[in-house]
């Protein structure tokens, strides 16, 4: 298998997506990993088989219509398997294998018939004492996006799942990209207060556009910086509704096809009309009540 991927917006031609199928108990409060899944079981309305395999079979339907070559990874059940985007990325020709929470070590192992494609010299498996996960990675011309959260109780908050050696680690891989660490504000049981992964609070489309919410950030600087970057007219910045929404955590399939939420009216419209993109909207609310949206599904192996 060949992996390629330099961007998050390059026509993609082959992807992981995960599983919707037995996705097992609705967990306890102390069992969940994210605000948002927190949310939905304290308020009793965490989503049901059905409704995710409703939603990602609309997703998986317009990959389809793209002629995108779909993986997923094997069943395992009563896990959760939607979110491939934790379990590994690709950066260049290298996969990298993250290190992600114990409980969820079931779902790296479903991987292994995927794994078994690809050279062993372009997987890489991360030291112990490496945390990063692919949501907190995003990619842009020569840029190593990546969320991070360095604080002393980086231990004991669950939703810091990206750390400093992280950033050490990458720039070892990658020294020939520009590693950029983000520190994102964390709540493990707030998702108006807390965001769980970059890709939660900005997201590159297109060829130089990019959405952010910019009190994600902890220093408001660093989301100064990536407007910088961008320019402030090829920027879109989202509110704290549609943060908790997840309106940056959508996905692209080349730089002018987008995949997003149904429910982002005034994104999806400012996609189209102001940056002149073809939007392809499906339902993920449900899906997105387990703290994830489009972007954490998939597991891009090969983009143009």
């Amino acid at each position: 298998m060949q992996l390629h991927v330099q961007s998050e917006t390059g026509r993609l031609r082959a992807v992981v997506l995960g599983l919707p199928y037995s996705p097992g108990p609705t967990p306890s409060l102390e069992e969940t990993f994210d605000s948002k899944s927190y949310e939905s079981v304290l308020h009793g309305v965490y989503p049901a088989e059905g409704d995710i395999i409703r939603e990602m079979d609309a997703f998986l339907a317009v990959l389809k219509k793209y002629d995108v070559d779909v993986y997923r990874p094997r069943l395992v059940p009563d896990c959760n398997q939607v979110f491939s985007r934790d379990v590994g990325f690709v950066i260049d020709d290298k996969i990298i294998v993250s290190n992600i929470i114990p409980d969820r070590q079931d779902e790296i192992d479903a991987y292994e018939d995927i794994y078994r494609q690809i050279h062993y010299k372009q997987i890489y498996n991360l030291p112990e004492s490496v945390h990063v996960e692919g949501g907190d990675v995003i990619l842009y011309k020569d840029f190593i996006f990546l969320g991070q959260y360095e604080f002393p109780d980086y231990s004991s908050v669950k939703t810091a799942r990206t750390n400093r050696l992280a950033v050490d680690y990458l720039k070892m891989i990658f020294p020939n990209r520009t590693i950029v660490p983000l520190n994102l504000l964390k709540s493990d049981t707030d998702p108006y207060q807390g965001i769980l992964h970059l890709d939660c609070t900005f997201m590159p489309v297109g060829k130089d556009k990019a959405v952010i919410y910019k009190r994600g950030f902890m220093n408001p600087r660093d989301a100064e910086h990536l407007v910088d970057i961008f320019g402030k007219e090829n920027v879109f910045e989202i509110t704290a509704e549609e943060m908790y929404y997840m309106n940056s955590n959508i996905f692209s399939i080349s730089e002018n096809v987008v995949v997003t939420e149904e429910h982002f009216t005034r994104l999806n419209k400012h996609l189209r009309e102001q940056w002149g993109m073809t939007v392809e909207t499906v339902p993920y609310r449900e899906i997105s009540k387990m703290g994830g949206l489009l972007r954490c599904s998939t597991l891009p192996l090969r983009r143009d």
